[in-house]
Order: structure tokens, then sequence, then C-alpha cells
């Protein structure tokens, strides 16, 4: 009770500020029940007069309550089926930039982890040059004289995150349990995938896993690398890798200046996520342009392997397929595809599908190649989907927000790019070796493989349905038995459920409505 208590004041306090910075103005009241439409008015009276535009009050908001919400806010940006287009390109320009901590603390964290002086583990550590909600960073030089960035985990902000989820959970479970529309978005999941990801994030010795597994699967990739991690020197609390000098992605002009071809670093950028997503399985999926760098090769460099994502064989199968589908205009293999994999309903009729998705392929054809954007063709499918009953698929979402990220990038670069022929080689490449003649022979053998080991199973599995058709041949004869405590429990916890709950919904309404009138 104490605990449900607290976590009900700060999603109270989020709900204070979300309406004084004026981001109640990005919901339209018209899709919300009765009570929270009243709500809604009611924040709205204590909306500052100079919130601002709409790009920027949510990021005010968010920024003033912390960095658990900004991070909150940066994922939300991966999710436009949750929060809609508009918000989720608001969003993508929230800045993870916060003041750096004291010196001395990031002495004192590099000490701890090493048992010993600072002097003694770096031959020099020098000022942090960039400062996030999770971490920031800082240049170094080892004593045998190589360069390295040292990522130092902020002090106190495992606990920081842990009482914001808190009342994330709270408030997510709450709109589940009075909305329909918010169990088939599964905010509950968004916030646990949320707090999966910043548990991982606060680990720096999972980051440097990613960052060691990227680097092995991109390793005979010529034009794309990753920095590796220094092992000896990663810690829970602080990551060690080589540091990068080269020019940002984001500086055209120094690009220009060195002699790099920028139409190919766009195909470049375009080609090295679709091999990572399709290929590997395994992507960056922060690629803005703040962590991309070219080296003076050429090459592509990926920093920060805090937030990556990784789909399975079904989904890179998927992902290929679509893309193949709609640069071949074949949308009834399109829909196929998505009825095969199983995210669309089986009641659902295919060749309706295929006619919905038709409306999405269709007007691109009409265009030059400097105004398809494939991002939003896989953007305006997820809406289709949406209309097909097809359920949330995170890996799926955040991989397509990825790549509204990356074609942006890559646009940059080459305004004319071509995304449909840039893409065309990597997912045909992947298709005839995973789809074709030699890839059947592979999955053919996969599938022996799992056959073998299921047969080396089935005297443990026969045994084991024995004794479940046994408890439901005795069950079904005598019935399921219930006593009168176990009746009463669950009465009682169903109506103290209910009673919460409404109970949690008057007394936010009486928190703004003392806030406005106090």
């Amino acid at each position: 009770m104490i605990s449900s208590l607290f976590h009900l004041a700060r999603t109270a306090r989020t709900g204070f500020v979300l309406a004084r910075e004026g981001a109640l103005a990005l919901i339209d009241p018209s899709v919300l029940p009765p009570l929270a439409r009243g709500l809604i008015r009611v924040g709205r009276l204590i909306e500052r007069r100079e919130a601002g535009t709409s790009a920027t009050r949510l990021a005010a908001a968010l920024t003033r309550l912390g960095p658990s919400y900004v991070k909150f806010g940066q994922f939300l940006a991966t999710r436009p089926d949750v929060v809609g287009m508009k918000i989720a390109s608001d969003l993508s320009a929230l800045q993870d930039r916060m003041p750096p901590f004291p010196m001395a603390q990031a002495r004192a964290i590099v000490e701890a982890a090493h048992g010993r002086p600072v002097e003694q583990v770096f031959a020099a550590f020098g000022e942090p040059v960039a400062a996030a909600s999770i971490a920031q960073v800082h240049r170094a030089r080892l004593n045998d004289g190589r360069e390295v960035a040292v990522k130092v985990l902020r002090p106190g902000i495992r606990d920081r995150f842990h009482r914001d989820l808190g009342a994330m959970r709270f408030g997510a479970e709450l709109a589940e349990r009075r909305s329909a529309e918010a169990r088939r978005l599964r905010f509950t999941g968004v916030v646990e995938t949320l707090a999966r990801s910043v548990t991982m994030e606060m680990d720096l010795r999972l980051e440097a896993a990613a960052l060691s597994e990227f680097a092995e699967n991109t390793k005979n990739d010529p034009d794309f690398r990753v920095p590796e991690p220094d092992w000896q020197l990663t810690a829970r609390e602080m990551l060690v890798d080589e540091w990068i000098d080269a020019i940002r992605l984001s500086d055209v002009e120094a690009l220009k200046a060195a002699g790099h071809d920028l139409p190919a670093l766009g195909r470049i950028v375009i080609q090295s996520f679709l091999k990572h997503a399709i290929r590997d399985g395994f992507f960056h999926a922060d690629m803005h342009p703040g962590n991309l760098f070219v080296d003076a090769q050429g090459r592509l460099v990926a920093v920060d392997g805090g937030i990556m994502g990784r789909l399975g064989l079904k989904e890179r199968r998927f992902l290929a397929e679509i893309l193949l589908g709609f640069i071949t205009r074949d949308y009834t293999r399109v829909a196929e595809v998505h009825f095969e994999a199983g995210y669309v309903p089986p009641h659902h009729d295919v060749a309706d599908f295929a006619q919905a998705i038709r409306a999405v392929g269709e007007p691109i054809h009409d265009k030059s190649a400097d105004q398809i954007s494939m991002a939003k063709v896989l953007t305006l499918l997820f809406e289709i989907t949406g209309m097909f009953d097809m359920a949330t698929r995170t890996e799926l979402v955040m991989l397509q927000k990825t790549m509204v990220v990356v074609e942006g990038v890559a646009r940059t670069l080459d305004p004319h790019l071509d995304m449909w022929s840039t893409a065309e080689p990597v997912v045909r490449d992947w298709i005839t070796q995973n789809l074709g003649p030699l890839g059947k022979l592979a999955e053919a053998g996969r599938g022996a493989g799992s056959l073998l080991d299921s047969l080396s199973r089935l005297p443990e599995t026969v045994t084991r349905a024995e004794r479940v058709l046994g408890q439901l041949e005795n069950a079904s004869r005598h019935g399921f038995s219930l006593d009168e405590r176990s009746i009463a429990a669950i009465g009682r916890a169903e109506a103290q459920r209910n009673r919460w709950g409404n109970w949690a919904l008057w007394v936010i309404a009486g928190l703004l409505a003392w806030a406005v009138l106090g």
C-alpha cells in the first residue's frame, strides 16, 4: 500500500509537470474516455503561457522531470505506434545532454573499479567531453601511449531509474486496466522493454559485449568498423575503448574538405545498416550523426553500443521479403509474409490485406528517386497493420524508427539517393543465400537437427503427457475444487483492485484541481 501511494505521488508529479509545460496540448482528447478528457481539461488550466511550440513542450517537460524521463522520451521516439508520428517526431529531437558530474566523482569511480589510483590506471585522464543521462565520456591515454575513450556511469543513477520506472509501471498498469487500446499497444510491455534496455545500459560490461559482438560481425566489411573494447580496463561502472580520431558524419563541410565521396558515404550508411539488420540480426539502434564518424580510409565508424536491436531469423526473412516485395510491386507476397510470420491473425483475408498494402506501395512508383522514402513506406505499412489487428512487435518498430534516422542521415550526404536501388543488392543477396537452394538445404539441416533432438526427448515427453492426461481425467470426473476461503479471497482481491483503481484516478484529479485552485 505504501509503495502504491509512493508511485501514485510520483505519477501525480509527472502529470503536473507535463501539464505545466504544455505537453497535454499534444493529446487528442476525443479518443479518451470522459474522465480522462476531464483531467486533460483541468491540466490545461495550469499550462504556462510561454510553453513554446509543440516540438519543444514535451522535450522541456521530460528534461525537467530528469534523466529517467529523458531516456523514456528517447525510447518513445522509437515507438510511433504508441505515441503517434507527430509526437515521435518531436521526441526524436530530444537531446540526451546533461551537465557533467564533478571530476572528483569520476576519478573515484575509476579508482573503486580498479582498486588503485587513477594515475596507475591511465597515463592521463582528461575532463569530460560529453555528458548524457546515464554516463559521461572522458578522453584518456594509456601507459603504452594509446588514446582511449572512458565512459563512466553517473553516481546514484541506478536508484533514480529504479524509482522512476516504478512510477512508469504504475501508470502503464492503470492505463491498461482502463483502456483496450492501451492493452493492444502493450503499455506495460513498453515500460518493461525500457527497463531491460536501461538495465543493460547501466552495466557497461554489457555494452562492451555488444560492441565486441558488433565488431566481430563486421570485421570483414571493408567500409565499416566498430571500436573494440579494452576488456582488461572495462568494469560494471566504466567502459574503455578505442578513441576515434575521425570526422563526424554530421560535419559535411569537413568531409568535403577531406576529399570524401558524399554520395558513396550515403550508400554505405544505408547498406551497412541493412547488412547488420538482415545479415547479422544485430544492429545499432541509435545511428544518429553524433554516433557516426568517417576515418581517414573512408570507413564508416559507429560508436556507443548502448542501444542495440536484435532480429531473429523469422524477423529477418520478414524484413527482406517485405522490402523486396515493395521493390518488385509484389503486394500479394508482402501480405503473405505477414500471415506466414503469424503477425496478422488468420481470420483476416490475404487479398484484403494485399489491397491495403497496395495503397501504401503504388504511390511511390510515380515519384522520382529523391522523393521515395523507404522509412515512410514502412511507417505507413505499420499503420495499415494496425487496421488488421497486428500486435505490436517491439523489435520491428525499433528497426523502423532506426531506418527513419538512417535514411535522414544518408539524405544529408546525398539528397538524391535512391533508397530502393541502394537497398536491393543487400536484400537480394540475403534472399538468394538464405531462401534459395542453398538456404533451403541449410534450413532442412536445421530442421533435421531439431527433429533428432525432439526424438531423443520423446520418452520423457510421453511420460509427462500421460501424467497431465491423468490429472485432466481426474479433474473432469471430480471437477476443479475451490474451497470457500479461496472463493472469498478472489472476491476480496477483485473488489480491492477495482476500488484502488477508481480511488487512484480521483486522487490524481484532486491533485490537479488543487494545483489549479490552491
